[in-house]
């Protein structure tokens, strides 16, 4: 009889589980209703922009919210509460939270040639959300454990890094399966043809997409292509459902609007924004909080939201990680480190309080374990400046210590304080417009404006493979300092 009573409450459980597909009309399984789902993207919105930030500029929104807003309307949910926001990141990405809420990168709008294409990524994204695949993934996630979904350069196992992975930001940070990213491009494809503009948009992202090399931009939020996963012939499936669509109207019906999208993008932030810092060729220089970096010559630097990471290019197992210190708990910056280092598992060798340039500071070894890197050695700094903790270590394996361990203790010592005048000197990058010239080459161009991304970015930028050269005559994006 027990047996029989848990059978029927399963059952019970599986069907009040069960819900009706917009789209597909068939019955799938899901612990999220359409009311939590507003719910959660209610309560998920107010992270999203707390943690990546709003992009500065309300004609931009509202160009934005109104392309979304008539592909909504065109979709099989147009009575969700939608919403669509730029967030002022440089990662290109996109990506939908449950209840309508949609988000693009500044990073991607740069990478964008055109209104229909824009619209084709906006489309993409409410099909993840009028097909129920974020609600979905949470679904799946919510029975191992929202927090697998995150990991941190720096101690993977400490507590604080799993910290927003158990909020409901974590859903953002999901993968779409093969089946969930073609049925995406195919209904994106469809509202954005519904409403007006090409299809061919939809062909054009991803193709983009697809030269965009793992040197591209990733700062901030996971690249579109980590949380998008991209098979071989997804190209290809999509291209059918344009050919398809583009057959039912003259191609002279269909709305691109090139021309008004780069006015649109015109003067648009690229790379990393003053207020989070930024990085200056080997250096990461902080003008709000006033501090500057010196990473080691020919490193790769990444400034995210919660760290600053660097690494030699093509080593996996050697870092420096720049970050804030929470809640710092000492009554002295040693007790700081050791207390902050035992947290997460690791001993101290050796100490001693000194200053960097002329700041508070305790440089610290410590050896430790992280999970699948086995025993590694940490040569950190702890410095205190206007009334916060700063962390700058660097980690690598036990035995190859010695080898990085004056290179680590260079980058230590270059953390110093800039003036008020040079930090109102740091302004950020932006795209603007140029026409190539005869003889020009992506290097020529790149150079000649001040060599701020390099040329195989910049080729990228402009929808053009990396070992193209660009056509004389044409109209092409560049990236300049702000005057």
């Amino acid at each position: 009889m027990t047996s029989s009573i848990s059978a029927s409450a399963l059952a019970v459980l599986a069907l009040s589980a069960c819900a009706t597909n917009p789209v597909t009309g068939g019955r799938e399984f899901t612990l999220m209703s359409e009311a939590q789902e507003i719910q959660m993207g209610q309560q998920s919105d107010p992270e999203v922009r707390a943690q990546m930030g709003v992009y500065p500029d309300q004609a931009l929104q509202q160009y934005v919210e109104g392309v979304g807003m008539r592909l909504a309307k065109a979709s099989q949910r147009p009575d969700l509460p939608w919403h669509f926001s730029v967030v002022d990141v440089p990662a290109v990405n996109a990506f939908a939270l449950p209840g309508g809420y949609i988000y693009i990168t500044r990073g991607l709008m740069a990478h964008l040639d055109s209104e229909a294409e824009m619209a084709s990524v906006l489309g993409h994204e409410i099909g993840h959300v009028t097909a129920r695949h974020s609600a979905r993934a949470y679904t799946r996630a919510a029975s191992v454990g929202i927090g697998a979904a995150v990991t941190s350069v720096f101690f993977p196992s400490a507590e604080p890094y799993a910290a927003a992975a158990q909020t409901g930001l974590g859903v953002v940070f999901l993968k779409y399966d093969r089946n969930q990213e073609v049925q995406s491009d195919r209904l994106g494809a469809e509202y954005v043809a519904k409403v007006g503009w090409a299809p061919s948009g939809m062909s054009g992202v991803l193709e983009t997409l697809g030269r965009i090399s793992a040197a591209a931009d990733r700062r901030g939020v996971p690249n579109w292509l980590s949380t998008h996963p991209m098979p071989e012939d997804r190209v290809v499936k999509v291209a059918e459902t344009v050919q398809t669509l583009e057959a039912t109207r003259a191609a002279s019906e269909w709305t691109v609007n090139r021309d008004p999208y780069w006015q649109r993008i015109n003067g648009l932030i690229f790379g990393d924004n003053p207020r989070e810092g930024v990085v200056r060729g080997r250096e990461f220089i902080h003008p709000e909080l006033r501090f500057r970096v010196r990473f080691p010559e020919g490193w790769t630097i990444e400034n995210g939201k919660q760290q600053v990471a660097a690494a030699p290019p093509g080593v996996s197992d050697v870092t420096i990680v720049l970050e804030l210190v929470p809640n710092p708990s000492g009554s002295t910056l040693e007790d700081v480190a050791v207390r902050s280092m035992e947290k997460a598992g690791f001993v101290r060798l050796r100490g001693e309080a000194t200053k960097l340039n002329g700041l508070p500071a305790y440089l610290g070894v410590y050896e430790g374990q992280i999970e699948n890197a086995g025993i590694v050695r940490v040569q950190a700094a702890y410095i205190s400046y206007e009334r916060q903790m700063y962390l700058l270590a660097g980690v690598v394996s036990r035995s190859r210590h010695l080898q990085y361990q004056q290179l680590f203790d260079d980058t230590l010592r270059s953390f110093a304080p800039i003036s008020t005048q040079d930090a109102a000197r740091i302004k950020p990058n932006r795209l603007a417009f140029t026409t190539v010239r005869s003889g020009d080459t992506w290097q020529g161009v790149a150079g000649r404006t001040g060599g701020l991304i390099p040329a195989t970015e910049l080729a990228v930028l402009n929808g053009f493979a990396a070992n193209s050269q660009p056509p004389v005559g044409q109209r092409i994006k560049i990236v300049i300092a702000s005057e």
